[in-house]
């Protein structure tokens, strides 16, 4: 039963700092309309990791007699995966490039002479699937006849993106005024958002080097640990409760000197600039 109170330990420190680091992140007050909130759901991915890690949890504590293996192995097989990948990243570029390809299929579509809820219709079935759900819901209240303008607004708040707020703003001053020259100002948008894409697969790939060498010393680090633990009397002291809630205070240093790379790596996103679709505007015409 003893056993069990270092791995508690361990467990409440790792949430601990943790959460303090997450509570001491500055975030900016945001005013945004009110929606229903998504229900975060586990994914089949997460839940294959957690059993992965709990079998192999038990596994070690039979093998090393450690009770914090019940409970680091697990937290490890879910973060490590997180904390040194770039998913995050890649998905903000990859929505960048959808926006800079569905900006440019529309002004094609508008230089053969159609008008604007037209061109947006007809970009559906070209539409990237990164953007694809919004870009059907535009077309979606389009047909319901919203207003060209809510419609656009509404468009920007699901996309929840400067570079998404910059295309919205120059469709709907092109809806307002219905004058010709929209076509090329939204060529000049693509290329503008082609040049923002390059950019950022450049700084991306520069911070993958470092990030590769976390991940190797990381695996190598994970390596040497299991070795040591299954054959050497090296870690024998860290049987003890008094060793595992020092092994805990190592392990969480080390854990929080990557969620610190990764905040870092990660990057501000620029502020929207167009206000939210009120609620009374979204009603469509009858």
């Amino acid at each position: 039963m003893i056993v069990l109170v270092p791995a508690l330990a361990g467990a409440l420190a790792v949430g601990g700092l943790i959460a303090l680091v997450v509570g001491l992140r500055p975030s900016p007050v945001v005013e945004r309309p009110s929606r229903p909130r998504k229900v975060r759901t586990i994914t089949k991915q997460t839940r294959m990791l957690l059993l992965g890690g709990f079998g192999i949890g038990i596994v070690a504590f039979l093998v090393t007699g450690w009770a914090l293996a019940l409970v680091v192995v697990p937290v490890a097989f879910v973060g490590l995966p997180v904390l040194l990948s770039s998913s995050s990243a890649a998905q903000r570029i990859e929505r960048l490039e959808a926006m800079e390809e569905w900006t440019r299929s529309l002004s094609g579509v508008l230089t053969v002479g159609v008008g604007l809820e037209q061109a947006l219709v007809a970009t559906l079935r070209s539409t990237p699937a990164a953007i694809g759900p919004e870009v059907t819901r535009l077309v979606a209240r389009l047909r319901a006849r919203w207003v060209t303008e809510d419609a656009l607004r509404a468009f920007a708040d699901e996309l929840d993106d400067a570079t998404g707020d910059l295309v919205a703003a120059n469709l709907i001053l092109g809806a307002r005024r219905r004058g010709a020259g929209l076509a090329s100002v939204l060529e000049g948008l693509a290329e503008s958002v082609a040049a923002d894409v390059r950019a950022r697969r450049q700084v991306e790939a520069d911070r993958a080097k470092p990030r590769a060498t976390a991940r190797w010393v990381t695996l190598i680090s994970v390596g040497v640990l299991v070795i040591l633990a299954v054959s050497g009397t090296y870690v024998k002291p860290y049987q003890s409760p008094l060793g595992q809630v020092i092994l805990v205070a190592l392990l969480s240093m080390y854990v929080a000197t990557l969620v610190w790379m990764k905040r870092m790596a990660i990057g501000r996103a620029m502020p929207r600039f167009l206000s939210p679709v009120p609620g009374a505007a979204r009603e469509g015409a009858a």
